[in-house]
């Protein structure tokens, strides 16, 4: 069996809602569409990701449902698969921590860690709900954040500043299931050890070429200004067991359990492939490139503390390759928010359009460099202007005119002029822009390019008119759709990672198979010959209706009814 070169992980998404459009874009879709980069490149690819099952944002959710953790967890892992699936995101294997081979591998990973003395046991003063009678940790309490003043934030972390918090540290804290202000006792935990490892990390996140700097800068700075310990236990009923002595009444913290995931999600894909011995084959294969797509608030557990783990198990786990943080994506100037019902979930997104309009317009709208604002009148320019009259436009101009004129078959190459010269040469230079945007994880800017492609296309349609060369000088005319007929399947491979549906059916208007594995490698070829066959085109995007910002309210509130209708019973959809 080959093994594969990169090992591909996107942020686990809690399961006590659907993802919505800033969990796509940060890591589900961005994860799949760099991972489909790969398999047309050749490369051989494991993507992984599961359901975040553990911790405190499931228990308060479950809590505040009236119903058990399980039965949360259970009825909307189901349920994010199926969405998952409906946005044609592919993974080798999204799974769940709530499964056998996760909690041994935790338990078992930690365990080497404790023993190499770098987890230990000590007590710790912690808010207590007199009223609910619990520690309260994570998602069991808010207050407003030490460093930003964010009135919101939680017991674990403020997500606004993405700063890491402990939950004696908020002020004016509140449990967030009663509203009672705790009281504070004093409890035991098991603290890993990462002052230990911070010349280690400096030296690593230093000396790391590949890093994006937005990654980089910020882990640098994060560990030069002290590392904690942190504590690798909580006082909470549902998560795994932790497995150090002493430690019977104790969960293993969810963040912990769940970086840990991405091992233990190959590990499991091999086990159920009947390859057990192919997990260590991989994840201890000095050669293996492990990437991350997460949003920027993950940043601080996926450069800081997943590595300082690997380091600190011993066993030459390679150390994160790259890691991908999109800044935030908002909805309207405001963050996503369930409670109020601000932004669109992607349930919902499903509702008013197919998932290729959604990845698509996502791409473009990427915050790769900033925030950026999701807003409608944007996704109406990029889904009218971009793929219907740029993308769909120059497509089926080629393909038609060659199914009428030619009675689809591709002509010859026919005579060339120095217009078809050049617009050949700026296509092939923006198809390696676009496959170096993708190697650079700006995908952002390959999606950017593969319109400039098509924009430029129909202006070279433009120029040359072979409506009219066909009747004045047709070998002209030859040339010209013969080059559009090759640009065309260039277009269609380029935007296979983004649009795997819409790219699919413009191959089988071509009349060929594919994309297939590592054809991007020859997106340049000419590879679509004279007198090959194509099938009948058919209009590959649907424009907007005009009034569609007009109606917007309504179409939104629509496809929430309809989203709501599907999801599981049992869960409190409204706050």
């Amino acid at each position: 069996m080959r093994l594969p070169r990169y090992v591909v992980c996107s942020a686990w998404p809690y399961v006590n809602n659907v993802p919505h459009l800033g969990t796509m874009i940060g890591s589900l879709l961005s994860g799949d569409v760099y991972a489909r980069f790969l398999k047309l490149m050749g490369e051989s690819v494991i993507y992984v990701s599961g359901s975040d099952e553990h911790g405190s944002p499931i228990e308060v959710e479950a809590r505040k449902a009236g119903i058990s953790p399980k039965e949360l967890t259970d009825a909307m892992h189901e349920y994010i698969v199926k969405v998952i699936r409906e946005w044609n995101i592919e993974f080798t294997n999204y799974t769940r921590t709530h499964n056998p081979t996760h909690i041994r591998f935790v338990q078992d990973f930690l365990m080497k860690i404790y023993n190499n003395g770098l987890i230990r046991p000590r007590s710790e003063v912690l808010p207590y709900c007199p009223v609910d009678k619990i520690f309260l940790a994570d998602r069991f309490i808010e207050g407003t954040c030490p460093k930003c003043g964010y009135e919101k934030a939680r017991g674990d972390q403020c997500e606004n500043c993405g700063g890491l918090l402990h939950p004696t540290e908020l002020i004016s804290s509140r449990c967030t299931l009663c509203g009672t202000s705790p009281e504070y006792r004093e409890t035991v935990h098991w603290f890993f050890d990462l002052p230990r490892l911070k010349e280690r990390l400096l030296e690593w996140l230093k000396g790391h070429e590949m890093l994006l700097d937005n990654v980089k800068n910020y882990s640098i700075k994060w560990v030069e200004e002290g590392l904690k310990e942190r504590s690798v236990t909580r006082d909470s009923e549902w998560g795994i067991q932790a497995p150090f002595p002493g430690a019977e009444n104790k969960t293993i913290y969810v963040w912990f359990d769940a970086l840990l995931g991405y091992l233990s999600a190959v590990k499991e894909y091999y086990e159920k492939a009947g390859m057990p011995e192919e997990f260590e084959r991989t994840w201890l294969n000095p050669e293996t490139r492990t990437v991350y797509f997460i949003g920027k608030d993950n940043i601080p557990f996926h450069a800081i503390i997943l590595p300082a783990l690997l380091m600190a198990a011993g066993d030459s786990f390679p150390l994160p390759w790259q890691i991908s943080a999109t800044e935030y994506l908002l909805f309207q100037e405001e963050k996503f928010s369930k409670s109020r019902g601000i932004g669109v979930w992607a349930d919902e997104a499903l509702e008013i359009l197919p998932p290729d309009y959604w990845r698509f317009a996502l791409m473009r709208m990427r915050p790769e460099a900033k925030d950026i604002s999701f807003n409608w009148r944007e996704f109406y320019r990029i889904v009218n202007t971009e793929l219907n009259d740029d993308i769909g436009n120059f497509i089926h101009r080629v393909l038609s005119f060659i199914w009428k004129r030619y009675g689809g078959v591709v002509p010859g190459p026919g005579n060339e002029s120095d217009i078809d010269l050049e617009f050949k040469s700026s296509v092939m230079e923006l198809v390696d822009k676009t496959i170096e945007s993708y190697e650079t994880f700006k995908l952002k800017s390959a999606a950017e390019a593969i319109v400039e492609i098509s924009r430029r296309g129909n202006q070279y349609l433009n120029r040359r008119a072979p409506w009219e060369l066909v009747k004045t000088s047709p070998k002209s005319a030859e040339a010209v759709l013969y080059i559009g007929a090759n640009v065309v399947r260039v277009i269609a491979l380029l935007m296979y990672p983004i649009t795997p549906e819409s790219s699919t059916s413009v191959y089988r208007m071509l009349g060929l198979e594919g994309p297939t594995p590592g054809e991007l490698k020859n997106a340049k070829e000419l590879a679509i010959k004279p007198g090959h066959k194509i099938n009948e085109p058919k209009p590959l995007f649907t424009k907007l209706p005009e009034d569609f910002l007009d109606r917007i309210g309504e179409i939104v509130a629509e496809a929430r009814r309809k989203a709501e209708a599907k999801r599981p019973k049992i869960v409190r959809w409204k706050a």
